[in-house]
């Protein structure tokens, strides 16, 4: 391999010493090597046990502790632990412990569960989107994603219950972490002296956060009893075994190709160990996947055997934990998986770390109202971070697919999520809030004006803000269903149109990706089986077809998708948000109803939601779309590709080669003044009739 060995003379000699971020078990059994030790000896040989006394005392003469927490420190599963023992999470208080990803919640929970001895849903309880086990009056450490605590804000909006928030791996940037941290410096005001926050993360940018949080306190407000600085910095060092950071001595032009071939040479010449491989995406990792388990079929009998296992947002949690598993005797184990596994998910036995040193983010253009997934370069935080998955259990090695010259000119940190989005959600959960000035909120990272602006206006285009900038009755309603907003809309007008089981069930379709399969080798005869459920009205209603067919198979749907090539697994995730949407849908007393199979109540509901998202057929084959005259193309997998719909709506734009539409339907433009009559008199757009333009 064309690496530059550590030591030697050349890019990249160097050792590193870092680690997996902390034990986070999805399963209830422990693995041999953890057995063989009791959970007390486990805590106590953690750095962050050495600076228990040290924590504790900044918390009481701090209102925010920023904590550096290097891998392997133990700030996420113990802090938590050390708060309740210190007293508070007494009487009606609690603990709460945010983390950017559903996986990291429950797996922290069990976790800190384990090493309680308590079960989860007592005294340790978590809360994510649609599963909470909490027990009123009992629970004293709650683990919550950050979109879950601010949800609790509209309801409460100084999270009076809550004695401490710990804002965990706070260096992912997502819009709901720098929403929440702006929300706590605004709570600060009003809660001076019995709210403590803690900020953690192994790569956290603590000097902005201090500045961030300090120019709320530094007004003297609740501080004349502390006896230090009202916003404490504080380190913990990582627990490692040495790490051996590899680059590539020239640029590779096929990182797969690369990927692949630095796992084979590590199973050929390296001692037994598993392999972390870090992609940008699902069809990558699908792909390389199949290569390693193709390439571990034909090794020879006797020899150490390989095994691959992907790990993605989307896959389902049952293959999920398939990870956490430990391996067979004489197995070495191949993990394949996107960023997820940067901080939120730790694999135990890892030794071996291949970085890519790409990632896919996506990106909103607000002139456009188009949405991108780009793949780009990481960011020297996250190629740290990848590289601490390495050297938990035994010294590690770490194969950068790139040049060190390549590394030195990353950029420390990734653009933050709150500058690349659709706002829409955001400015909607601030309103909900009671934040009336959005400029005047207090964001880590200022959005641009242009994405605030896009997203006042949409909001006010659906009738979710008036023309002052406040709730509207349907607004109000909205914010009690966490939903993209053009998504709830939907939902919500489809009660008063009498098909509001039908819409439930598109809406649950369109929140799962990959209902329909195409194996190799195979493309005429998925399209064949996806052809039969196609209509001319569109790709929501191919949807509803194909859900109402799988409900109808029951308990034989397993094979009976597998004949269609249809996912039965994203089927079977569609029909579990669908029984989530219902309990949304009875939160805002909206009658279950069903249309009975009439076509028109279901295309008006759609184009309630997705006005301004309509486009009309040009001369040549394209669409223009009537808000903001972007042309736009069907994409090839819409049912609609074939056909010559002269209006649509459509629910995104993907932009790649040409701006695409996806999930697409067909309407009649009179309908577009007819369910948004402010939206079009406003702009003085009046779509024609078809038959006029026939």
């Amino acid at each position: 391999m064309a690496f530059w060995k550590p030591g030697t003379v050349g890019p990249g000699s160097e050792v590193e010493r870092s680690v997996t971020e902390t034990a986070q078990d999805l399963i209830t059994s422990y693995n041999a090597a953890t057995a063989s030790r009791s959970l007390e000896h486990q805590r106590t040989t953690l750095p962050a046990y050495q600076k228990r006394k040290v924590i504790l005392h900044r918390l009481n003469h701090s209102r925010v502790l920023i904590l550096v927490g290097h891998t392997g420190s133990g700030k996420s599963t113990q802090i938590p632990q050390y708060l309740d023992e210190a007293g508070w999470a007494t009487g009606p208080w609690m603990i709460a412990c945010t983390q950017p990803r559903r996986i990291a919640v429950t797996s922290v929970a069990q976790r800190v569960a384990q090493e309680m001895r308590v079960q989860v849903g007592a005294q340790v309880g978590y809360s994510i989107r649609f599963d909470r086990r909490i027990l009123e009056g009992k629970t004293r450490i709650k683990f919550l994603t950050d979109g879950m605590l601010l949800q609790e804000a509209i309801s409460d909006p100084l999270l009076s219950r809550y004695s401490v928030i710990m804002v965990d791996e706070a260096h992912e940037r997502s819009v709901n972490t720098d929403l929440l941290l702006g929300l706590l410096k605004r709570i600060l005001r009003k809660r001076p002296t019995d709210l403590r926050i803690i900020v953690s993360s192994a790569t956290l940018q603590s000097e902005t956060i201090k500045s961030f949080f300090a120019d709320t306190l530094s007004d003297g407000a609740g501080n004349d009893t502390l006896e230090t600085d009202p916003v404490s910095l504080l380190s913990l060092e990582g627990r490692s075994f040495p790490v051996e950071i590899h680059h590539l001595s020239q640029p590779t032009d096929d990182y797969m190709e690369r990927a692949f071939q630095t796992v084979c040479d590590i199973h050929q010449k390296e001692p037994p160990g598993d392999v972390l491989i870090f992609l940008t995406g699902k069809e990558e990792v699908n792909r390389l996947v199949g290569q390693i388990k193709d390439y571990g079929s034909r090794l020879l009998h006797g020899k150490m055997q390989l095994n691959a296992f992907p790990l993605y947002a989307g896959l389902p949690l049952v293959e999920q934990m398939d990870i956490f598993s430990p391996g067979q005797a004489g197995t070495r184990r191949v993990i394949v998986s996107t960023n997820i596994s940067e901080a939120s998910v730790t694999v135990d036995g890892i030794s071996y770390v291949i970085d890519c040193g790409f990632v896919k983010i996506r990106t909103y253009n607000p002139d456009m109202e188009t949405h991108q997934l780009v793949t780009t370069p990481i960011s020297q935080a996250s190629a740290t971070q990848r590289a601490g998955r390495a050297g938990r259990t035994a010294p590690g090695k770490v194969y950068r697919l790139y040049t060190k010259a390549s590394y030195e000119s990353l950029s420390p940190h990734m653009v933050p999520e709150i500058q690349r989005s659709d706002l829409s959600p955001i400015i909607l959960q601030l309103k909900a809030m009671g934040v009336e000035n959005i400029m005047d909120f207090s964001f880590l990272s200022p959005p641009p004006i242009p994405l605030v602006s896009q997203a006042l206006e949409t909001l006010n285009a659906l009738g979710v803000l008036d023309d002052q900038g406040g709730l509207t009755p349907i607004g109000e309603k909205m914010v009690g269903m966490p939903l993209e907003p053009r998504l709830a809309k939907m939902i919500l007008v489809s009660g008063d149109l009498g098909c509001s089981q039908e819409m439930l069930s598109i809406a649950a379709m369109l929140s799962v990706t990959s209902i329909f399969i195409q194996p190799p080798g195979e493309k005429t005869e998925a399209s064949e089986a996806k052809a039969q459920w196609a209509v001319q009205e569109g790709d929501h209603l191919t949807l509803l077809n194909v859900y109402n067919a799988y409900v109808e198979r029951g308990k034989s749907s397993g094979k009976w998708c597998y004949r269609h090539y249809l996912n039965a697994k994203s089927l079977e995730r569609a029909s579990i948000i669908r029984s989530q949407y219902i309990a949304l849908a009875k939160k805002v007393s909206l009658p279950l109803v069903s249309c009975q199979g009439r076509v028109e109540p279901i295309l008006k509901a759609i184009a309630s939601g997705y006005f301004d998202h309509a486009a009309q057929m040009q001369g040549d084959g394209s669409f223009k779309c009537l808000r903001n005259g972007l042309t736009l193309h069907l994409h090839p997998e819409s049912v609609l590709f074939k056909q010559s719909p002269t209006w649509v709506v459509y629910h995104e734009v993907m932009e790649t080669t040409r701006n695409f539409m996806r999930d697409v339907t067909a309407i009649e433009p009179t309908w577009l003044t007819e369910v948004a009559p402010h939206f079009f008199k406003k702009r003085q757009i009046q779509p024609r009739p078809r038959h006029e333009e026939e």
